[in-house]
Formats: structure tokens, sequence, C-alpha cells
């Protein structure tokens, strides 16, 4: 089972947090891309992803993370297909749109071993992902 509460902070732009409780996995994985894509077609473009309370991950759950940081890339410059290529292969590119905040020390292996965290800034709690943006 899993519990997604949304809540909306200001920082120097509008973000929505995504608080999630439960694990993402193949059970729960749509429950997350579906309040996902309900704050997105609302208008959210910037996102944090709160794991505090996310006691684990499966391959469901990355692949739930990906299409979310597919969705929510823009068409600038910094994040064009071949200038987001060259920033993954040297370390250098983030996601400006999609944070994650307090992944439990599971969660954040998942992450690693996947390589996600090249690509998505982890926070150690939602106050500094908010600020982050």
């Amino acid at each position: 089972m899993m519990d997604i509460r949304v809540s909306s902070e200001l920082g120097r732009v509008p973000i929505t947090v995504l608080h999630v409780a439960g694990d993402i996995d193949m059970a729960t994985s749509e429950h997350l891309l579906s309040h996902f894509r309900q704050v997105h077609e609302a208008g959210a473009r910037d996102i944090v992803i709160d794991m505090t309370d996310v006691p684990y991950m499966s391959s469901a759950g990355l692949r739930a993370l990906h299409e979310i940081f597919t969705k929510l890339r823009g068409s600038s410059s910094v994040e064009n297909e071949e200038a987001m290529r060259k920033g993954l292969s040297d370390g250098t590119f983030k996601s400006p749109h999609l944070k994650l905040a307090n992944p439990t020390k599971h969660v954040r292996e998942v992450l690693s071993m996947s390589g996600y965290d090249m690509f998505l800034e982890i926070h150690p709690n939602v106050k500094d992902a908010v600020a982050s943006f």
C-alpha cells in the first residue's frame, strides 16, 4: 500500500512536493505515476519526491522515476539530447526539474547502483531540495 500527499512550496519557482509513504514497486508504481500525471497536467514543472517514508524501491520504481524525469525534461539547450548525454558521461548533468529528498538507506543504494544518483540530485530533506531550484 502506498500513500501520496501533495504539497506546494515556493522557492525561486513554485515547487510541487510528492510525499510518498510506502514501497515503490510493481504494485504501486502506477499510483505514483498517476499522481505525477495529475500534478503535471495541472501545471507542475518542478517536482520534489519526498522519499522519507519509502522503505523499498524496485526496478518498477526506477522506471517510474525515469518516466517522471523524461516528462519533466524541458527544451532548453541545457537539456537537449546531446548536452544531456555529454553531461551524464562527464558527471555534470543533473535534472533541473526533478529532485529527491531523504531516501532511506536501501533506496539510496538502489539509486546509486542503478546510476540514477548521476542525474538526479538527492537532498537530505525537502527544505534543502526546494531551496536547490
